[in-house]
């Protein structure tokens, strides 16, 4: 099978294309036949270096992390799968592998997919919302009438949070580049600043919780946004976040570093809004697997409105159209790009 594959750390020439042995199921495990997987910032971090002390994976590795799919192989102790279903998810493991042909999941790693949404669509969600949503509910604690600020509000893991915060009932600020507040005002932002004209963390006390979507702001230089009680959750982990969690352990303030967990019950209710249209999926482009290496400089330029994705398999046609979805189509900012000549 072909997986998106490199044997050293560097930039985007050094991911390849490669035929690989495909996996088989474990006990516990389903092996899913990969339609679309989306690509993070986690990915750029790995391949570079960045995070070497934490991923001791040997070479080569495997890339990706969100997927969605159809089961085509159940492995010895799983329940509820069967070959054909349509599923999406995120591994958990540092293994990755999401961007291949085939894949093996584990339990708490996959949930059916959502009904309605194509399977680019589908893989646009799983770590980014997660993400968001445990960094809003769990770290921050987000309760109905809060005030929250989400930081790099038109990236991948930004336009769920906005939509997640308001679905949590709270009152949203966003901050993004002056060409995206129009995105994050369509996403139900209740207020859409520019961060170079707005000054938007120069408000004492604005904001019970301020999530740093794009992980580049400094607490210490940003705290005072924030209301007394108020949180601050970073999403990469870096000395300066801990050492801003270490000196907020007690305090009117605190700084938080949200570490996301691939969880069945939470990509139920990803799966839930989506079917809704409570969650929207932002997808800035579409590219194919063998351009993958565009599409990762392209993710490094922080210019993606929403997510970048990977056309891996083909799906069928109806594939967004069962559970009586009615093919229900939920918005797509940005373009769709298949193969170019060039």
């Amino acid at each position: 099978m072909r997986a998106l594959v490199y044997d050293r750390f560097g930039g985007p020439e050094v991911l390849e294309v490669r035929d690989v042995e495909p996996p088989r199921p474990g006990r516990g495990e389903v092996v899913v036949r990969v339609l679309a997987a989306a690509l993070n910032p986690k990915d750029v971090l790995l391949r570079k270096g960045k995070m070497r002390l934490l991923n001791r994976e040997p070479f080569p590795r495997r890339v990706g992390y969100d997927w969605a799919g159809e089961a085509v192989e159940v492995g010895p102790g799983v329940e509820g799968v069967r070959a054909g279903d349509r599923l999406f998810g995120m591994i958990q493991a540092w293994r990755g592998g999401a961007c291949a042909e085939l894949c093996a999941v584990r339990p708490g790693e996959f949930a059916p997919a959502p009904a309605g949404l194509t399977p680019e669509q589908a893989a646009s969600l799983p770590l980014a919302a997660l993400t968001a949503l445990q960094a809003l509910r769990d770290r921050g604690g987000v309760r109905a009438g809060d005030a929250v600020c989400v930081n790099g509000a038109s990236g991948g893991v930004g336009t769920l949070a906005l939509q997640i915060a308001k679905r949590l009932g709270a009152r949203v600020t966003s901050v993004s580049s002056g060409r995206n507040v129009e995105l994050c005002r369509s996403l139900g932002a209740d207020e859409a600043l520019d961060y170079e004209a707005d000054r938007p963390f120069a408000r004492p006390g604005a904001y019970r919780v301020l999530f740093d979507a794009f992980g580049k702001l400094d607490f210490f230089a940003v705290r005072g946004a924030l209301a007394p009680g108020g949180v601050f959750v970073s999403t990469v982990p870096s000395w300066g976040v801990a050492r801003a969690v270490a000196a907020t352990l007690v305090g009117a303030r605190r700084a938080r570093l949200v570490v996301v967990r691939s969880r069945r019950g939470d990509l139920e209710l990803v799966r839930r809004w989506a079917e809704a249209g409570e969650l929207r999926p932002v997808v800035d482009r579409v590219m194919e697997l063998d351009r993958a290496a565009e599409a990762q400089r392209y993710l490094e330029t922080r210019r993606a409105k929403g997510k970048v994705v990977l056309r891996v398999g083909r799906a069928a046609a109806s594939w967004g159209l069962r559970n009586g979805s009615g093919g229900r189509f939920l918005e797509v900012a940005g373009q769709t790009r298949g193969p170019q000549k060039k």
